[in-house]
């Protein structure tokens, strides 16, 4: 396994890790992300999401659409949503504000797809960041440009985008049966 690059140095990455395109296939129930676990505590207290527009991800995000580089994902939604699904959705939004194009497919629908359900970006189609995680702490992020692999990743994309809905109406149909 070459080395892992994690936590911040993978929003470090996006300014120059890549040319044109970012992909993700976001397949977790939940992520044990140490800055986040405050602020999905409150949620799970049924206290109001503490916005911070301003936060690393998005300021990325609003500089690489600005630069005219696309970035989007797939999320595995389960039915009913997990309580760290619900409490991503409480602020999807933002993100989607900052430019990131982002979906939602069903679990059973990805399951459906035959593919595999391992954490991954897709840099320029080219180059793999596999994700490693001890339970649902990320260990960090290996690339790799091992051509079967990164096929393997572009078949995802092409099945998983297609029937994948959008986060505005995600949002909507989540938050209409609560």
């Amino acid at each position: 396994m070459s080395e892992l690059i994690a936590g911040p140095a993978i929003t470090a990455f996006f300014r120059d890790g890549f040319e044109e395109t970012a992909w993700r296939w976001e397949t977790r129930r939940a992520y044990g992300v140490p800055h986040e676990s405050e602020d999905f505590q409150r949620f799970l207290r049924g206290e109001p999401p503490c916005r911070d527009l301003d936060r690393p991800w998005l300021v990325t995000m609003r500089a690489l659409r600005e630069e005219g580089k696309r970035v989007g994902r797939v999320r595995v939604l389960d039915q009913p949503p997990t309580d760290y699904q619900r409490w991503l959705l409480e602020d999807v939004l933002d993100s989607v504000e900052a430019g990131e194009d982002i979906r939602y497919l069903p679990r059973a629908e990805a399951d459906g797809l035959g593919v595999s359900m391992r954490d991954f970006w897709l840099f320029d189609s080219r180059t793999l960041g596999l994700f490693h995680y001890d339970g649902d702490i990320s260990l960090g992020m290996e690339l790799r440009q091992d051509p079967a692999e990164v096929d393997a990743a572009r078949r995802i994309q092409a099945l998983a985008t297609a029937p994948a809905q959008p986060a505005a109406e995600v949002v909507r149909r989540v938050r209409s049966s609560m």
